[in-house]
């Protein structure tokens, strides 16, 4: 019998060639770059996040903090539960809103044209006719929390439009010192 060689061993594996230097430098850079972008991109998102939050606080805080008249147009979701439709153009826009289990009143002043002013009282259904001269129809209270005086030159008119519930019912006053542009109250409140 004839003895059987002992297999032959394979030649060894060839080491592959050593990487290159510059190879390496990409290789290390491209790891990094996605290291930092799988954490800098969400970390920066959550700074920002944070910070438009604490910015979104301080204006809701400051907003509901105000303990009087603040300049500017109520919101238009204001306007319309409010119905008070304040004309374009007006100026000397200020408003001011108070709610309570019992009563809510939103506050408004505002400078119109004589258009403006028709514009207005249609938009609240009644006409320059249903106004009363003389008559301050804006109570003592509702002075107070505003600082509304109605003792400046006028003539002063005004008029109480009621409405059945749940809708505004609303005081106003209109001081026609100069025709042109007449100066607006309105005290507009509705029971929730």
């Amino acid at each position: 019998m004839t003895e059987s060689l002992p297999p032959r061993p394979a030649p060894p594996k060839p080491h592959p060639p050593a990487e290159e230097r510059r190879h390496m430098i990409r290789r290390r850079a491209l790891t990094l770059l996605i290291i930092v972008l799988l954490i800098g991109i969400p970390a920066g998102y959550l700074v920002i996040s944070a910070n438009q939050s604490r910015s979104s606080g301080k204006d809701k805080e400051e907003k509901y903090s105000a303990t009087g008249l603040t300049a500017g147009w109520p919101s238009k979701l204001q306007r319309r539960l409010y119905q008070v439709p304040v004309p374009h153009p007006s100026g000397k826009v200020a408003h001011y809103e108070t709610n309570n289990w019992k009563t809510s009143r939103l506050y408004v002043q505002f400078e119109t044209t004589s258009a403006g002013l028709d514009a207005f009282l249609a938009g609240v259904g009644v006409d320059r006719g249903d106004l009363k001269r003389g008559a301050v129809t804006i109570g003592d209270r509702d002075q107070r929390v505003t600082g509304w005086r109605f003792t400046g030159p006028g003539p002063w008119w005004g008029l109480v439009h009621r409405q059945k519930n749940p809708l505004p019912t609303r005081d106003i006053v209109v001081n026609l010192a100069d025709p042109a542009y007449p100066m607006v109250y309105v005290v507009s409140r509705t029971v929730p």
